[in-house]
């Protein structure tokens, strides 16, 4: 339990003071029930958080998805707090597990989406926030005309799965919406979502980047961790570690600013910039790998018939041949977008950039701060799938 002491409440809200600035830095166990103290007990609505670190927007949503989280009982998106929402494309009977869970507006919404014959399992170490959500399993199986339950909602670690049960293999798609930065071990948390990933199987989570190493001072605040700010990696980081684990290179989908708008927080925050970023990692098997291709999107899926911005660097237009790299080629081959486009070995581009800092035809964004400032710029090939590569992607 917290053994945080009462300190008079400052003008932003924030009970600041010895308890929350110069204490020693929590770490392991203290981390997990500062956090649940906070996301349990402090916090009763999205509205109760200090920063839009936790509630920043995603990008623009499909019909489809707008209408599913309207179908969403009101208590659970209310006590809901995440970057947005994380919902990736190509999903019917996918099985998806959601890290992080919360009160399940996230899983609630992917039920829908991968309809019946999918499944869908939410984790969350928050005793109080599993129990919301299952609260509420029963009204949404009836209101989706579901025969039988296709969500479960588990108490437990993310850095733990296998002690919650979840087996090697097990899983599509692992979804993540700001909650790996609450992580003490970012790096047991990517491990784990690798080992429960089926060959070909991606995760897509969004998260609070930072723009530097932070300080011990900033990462010892207990509030800084709750809002998710204290906790934040610095971006480059998880490229290294996504590589460690056995990742492809991250995919940055999109990036959000953050604002802090508390004085006293600011303060201690000093120089450091905090992103909302989207990402998506693959586990690509080796049997998948090869050259660089060209691609055509056959405009297969719902929401996307059209054009699937895939992420910052690739938009694929229905009908449209594009040169890709070996990485994307081997993610399109590999996982479950392999019917949703044709294939073909070579391709023009041979010359492509090979993960972050590949030098060719047109560089990659990979810093989501630059990937801000990019989409500030005005211009239509400046967004997300753009053409407009930076001149310095590392």
């Amino acid at each position: 339990m917290s053994h945080a002491l009462p300190v008079p409440e400052q003008p932003c809200g924030i009970k600041l003071g010895s308890p929350c600035v110069g204490v020693a830095a929590p770490y392991g166990e203290q981390i997990h029930q500062e956090v649940q103290d906070y996301y349990g007990k402090r916090l009763q609505k999205s509205e109760d958080l200090r920063t839009n670190a936790c509630i920043t927007p995603a990008r623009p949503l499909p019909k489809a998805v707008r209408d599913a989280l309207e179908r969403v009982h009101e208590e659970v998106v209310t006590r809901y707090y995440g970057c947005g929402l994380v919902i990736p494309e190509c999903l019917t009977s996918c099985r998806i597990l959601d890290l992080g869970s919360g009160s399940g507006r996230d899983c609630y919404l992917l039920s829908q989406l991968v309809g019946e014959r999918g499944h869908v399992t939410g984790i969350d170490m928050t005793e109080g926030q599993v129990e919301l959500a299952r609260k509420h399993i029963a009204y949404h199986m009836d209101k989706f005309g579901y025969q039988k339950p296709n969500v479960e909602f588990l108490q437990g670690y993310m850095e733990k799965l296998g002690d919650a049960g979840l087996a090697d293999e097990s899983y599509d798609i692992v979804i993540s919406n700001c909650v790996i930065n609450l992580a003490p071990d970012k790096r047991a948390v990517l491990r784990e979502a690798y080992r429960v990933l089926k060959p070909g199987g991606e995760m897509y989570f969004s998260d609070i980047y930072a723009s530097q190493q932070l300080s011990e001072a900033v990462r010892k605040h207990k509030v800084l961790w709750g809002e998710c700010l204290a906790g934040a990696l610095y971006w480059r980081d998880l490229y290294s570690i996504a590589e460690e684990v056995g990742f492809s290179p991250p995919c940055l989908v999109t990036a959000s600013p953050i604002t802090i708008g508390c004085k006293e927080l600011e303060d201690i925050i000093g120089d450091y910039r905090f992103v909302s970023a989207t990402f998506r990692l693959f586990k690509v098997p080796g049997s998948s790998r090869a050259g660089p291709g060209q691609v055509i999107y056959n405009g297969g899926i719902v929401g996307h018939e059209r054009e699937l911005v895939f992420d910052a660097n690739f938009t694929f237009k229905e009908g449209e041949a594009v040169d890709v790299d070996a990485e994307m080629a081997a993610i399109l081959r590999s996982s479950r977008f392999a019917e949703e486009f044709l294939i073909r070995d070579g391709g023009a581009n041979a010359a492509a950039p090979q993960g972050c800092c590949g030098r060719g035809v047109k560089e990659k964004i990979c810093d989501p701060f630059q990937l801000l400032e990019r989409l500030a710029a005005p211009g239509p090939a400046c967004r997300p799938g753009g053409t407009c590569g930076p001149s310095g992607c590392c």
